[in-house]
């Protein structure tokens, strides 16, 4: 999330120019107005799950579970795909096992283990979800041609990819 609302003004970026003569201002102004979409996009997204009573964290684990053959997956392996640490998936399985929508069941191989597995309840959570959650996300990228959707998926790789310039 990003903590920056208001955009730089082009006052405020000319001062930051003369105090960092250096600076490349168009690559600070373009990379910011990119934090600030994909932050404006999360919030948005937020407020779309929150109608359904759910939060990102907890959406995209019964998303996870949906896409796994038996609808189960171990903890950690959720915890790794969904770019999280353990503690956290503790958390988002927790508050989803409450509401219902998974279960902590013995794994079958190995019954020291468990695994987690989406319910019936978390099946009904995403049915009665998806459609409306499809529609908006339908809706804002039909915004945009295919060929922006396209240039802007290329662009946005490319700098995925190049991240470790970050580091």
């Amino acid at each position: 999330m990003l903590l920056l609302k208001e955009l730089p003004t082009e006052h405020s970026l000319r001062q930051f120019a003369a105090r960092y003569p250096n600076i490349n201002i168009p690559a600070i102004v373009d990379f910011v107005v990119l934090l600030r979409a994909s932050s404006d996009i999360s919030q948005a997204l937020d407020k779309l799950l929150a109608k359904h009573g759910l939060l990102q964290g907890r959406w995209w684990i019964l998303i996870l579970l949906l896409r796994q053959p038996n609808l189960t997956s171990s903890p950690s392996d959720l915890a790794e795909k969904a770019g999280v640490t353990k503690a956290s998936i503790t958390g988002f399985i927790d508050s989803l096992q409450r509401e219902g929508y998974v279960s902590r069941v013995e794994d079958e191989i190995d019954r020291r283990k468990y695994v987690i597995r989406l319910t019936e309840a978390g099946l009904k959570k995403l049915d009665s979800t998806v459609p409306d959650y499809n529609e908006k996300i339908e809706s804002l990228m039909n915004i945009l041609n295919p060929e922006q959707r396209e240039e802007m998926l290329n662009s946005l790789k490319t700098l995925v990819n190049h991240l470790e310039l970050l580091r």
